[in-house]
């Protein structure tokens, strides 16, 4: 059976996804265009310079290192010309409200035994709990990961069998937080596992418990450092898809994706408006949030607003401190937890406000890699969760954020640190909407507060716009580098399915 002939692809956006959706389509062949508004690729992975320290401003942990070394290996390039990556030892020290300090450490049965012995809590529940998020990945990933959960065929491959067979065990009728209510005895534990429904932006008393398989990829996979810091990873997309033809269009803003009127009313996507200029193409890629993809690119056409319309994931605020000295009781990802955990994302989820007690990540690259920062100095990426755009006065959300996350830090630590910060900025969601067109600076699209949260996202392919497809954070199967990869995956297999 001859290949299908080569098309023509504009890709609108560079961030991970796009990039990788570019990589994949030139392979097979295709000729492709990426437009980026900015004046170079990332998206939400960018880095930021002030004087000696670096900081990576956008994701800062590195896990399922597979997913990208796959889109090489199918590149036929080979990983370690392009970048490296270390496993990191201790993958976050975690730092709790009433003192106790607990490291995660790598070797699971180690971090098993280091529950029991700083929070009491019995190791045997912690090795359940990584069995269990084992399982619910093994039954999830095939389906949920690596196939579109918006395509028929997805449901005639003996993959879904064993996930249908295996749901039961899945927890998807019951809320991350009861699922380790019952499988934790400490406080403390099921708090530092709930936290693991903030890696796509939801709300562990809302959001179902098979959002536990993130504590499989971080407990039982591992956690890892790009040399270089995570700007590494695209340097190396971008060289990869300049090497394999993939032609970049940078400073040029998509204005219109380009449709043509079909037979029977229907539309097709034929390219974009780019510069102020026409591009002709069989097939566009958007790695833009899928909501200014509608409703800017598209305006003319009637939109998906069931799925536009969905609650949105919250968004972040982060402050960039250099700092003139060392602090030996940090690691390189660190959380300062909250006292009052529920009170935390009630504020986030329902008043939309900030909580007088955030919960704190604090990541320094320069604990791995010194040249991040002076001999003598850290670099200090401070997170909290904050909720996303909604009518906030953030100036002032800002400010007393600032004050609450220095005040916590110093207490937590027990000595100064405003003191010692010489190098200072800030995103908040203003800036997030505006430098990455995330609608309302959500950094992952739509919350997955329900249980049907999966099948509520957009799928990657526009089911009434043929030859329009979606990868990135915003679309199946969410946010996050991993996720982003397989998005990429799973729009290269249906544009050859649809072709």
């Amino acid at each position: 059976m001859a290949a299908p002939a080569p098309k023509s692809v504009a890709v609108v956006g560079s961030g991970v996804a796009g990039l990788a959706s570019a990589i994949r389509l030139a392979i097979r062949g295709h000729k492709v265009i990426v437009f980026e508004a900015a004046a170079h690729a990332g998206g939400k992975v960018g880095e930021h310079r002030d004087g000696p320290f670096r900081f990576d401003l956008g994701p800062s942990l590195f896990t399922l290192p597979e997913a990208l070394d796959e889109l090489f290996h199918d590149a036929g390039a080979d990983p370690a010309a392009y970048y490296r990556y270390r496993k990191l030892d201790t993958i976050c020290r975690y730092i709790f409200a009433d003192g106790k300090v607990l490291n995660a450490w790598a070797d699971p049965e180690e971090m098993a035994l280091e529950f029991e012995r700083v929070l009491g809590e019995p190791a045997d529940n912690i090795r359940r709990y990584l069995a269990q998020a084992r399982r619910i990945y093994d039954l999830t990933e095939p389906i949920f990961l690596r196939s579109s959960l918006h395509d028929w065929r997805t449901y005639w491959r003996a993959p879904w069998l064993k996930t249908l067979a295996g749901l039961p065990r899945l927890g998807a009728f019951q809320t991350m937080h009861r699922a380790n209510e019952q499988m934790f005895n400490r406080p403390n534990t099921v708090q530092l596992f709930n936290r693991y429904a903030t890696y796509n932006g939801s709300n562990p008393y809302k959001a179902p418990s098979t959002l536990n398989v993130i504590g499989h990829l971080e407990h039982n996979l591992g956690a890892y450092f790009l040399q270089g810091g995570m700007r590494s990873l695209i340097n190396a997309l971008h060289q990869l898809a300049q090497e394999r033809g993939v032609q970049f269009r940078f400073e040029t803003p998509v204005e219109k994706i380009l449709v043509r009127k079909q037979r029977l009313g229907r539309h097709q996507a034929v390219g974009v408006r780019a510069g102020g200029s026409d591009y002709n193409a069989d097939v566009v890629v958007s790695n833009m949030d899928v909501v200014p993809t509608y409703r800017n690119l598209l305006p003319e056409l009637r939109h998906p607003n069931r799925i536009l319309d969905q609650p949105r994931s919250t968004a972040a605020l982060i402050f960039y401190w250099g700092m003139d000295r060392k602090y030996p009781a940090l690691d390189v990802h660190n959380i300062l937890f909250s006292a009052d955990y529920p009170a935390e994302f009630q504020h986030l989820t329902e008043t939309k406000t900030l909580c007088p007690d955030p919960t704190v990540y604090l990541y320094i690259s320069s604990k791995a890699e010194p040249t991040d920062a002076p001999e003598t100095g850290e670099n200090w990426f401070a997170m909290i969760n904050v909720p996303h755009l909604a009518g906030q006065d953030w100036d002032a959300l800002v400010r007393d954020a600032r004050a609450a996350i220095l005040r916590k830090v110093e207490t937590l630590l027990g000595e100064p640190v405003a003191p010692h910060i010489r190098s200072e900025f800030h995103l908040d969601p203003r800036d997030i909407q505006a430098r990455t067109s995330s609608h309302l600076g959500a950094l992952y699209g739509n919350s997955s507060d329900n249980l049907f949260a999966a099948f509520l996202r957009h799928p990657n392919f526009a089911r009434h716009l043929p030859g329009l497809y979606f990868c990135g954070g915003s679309v199946h199967p969410g946010g996050g580098i991993p996720l982003c990869l397989l998005s990429a995956r799973i729009v290269d297999e249906q544009v050859q399915r649809r072709s």
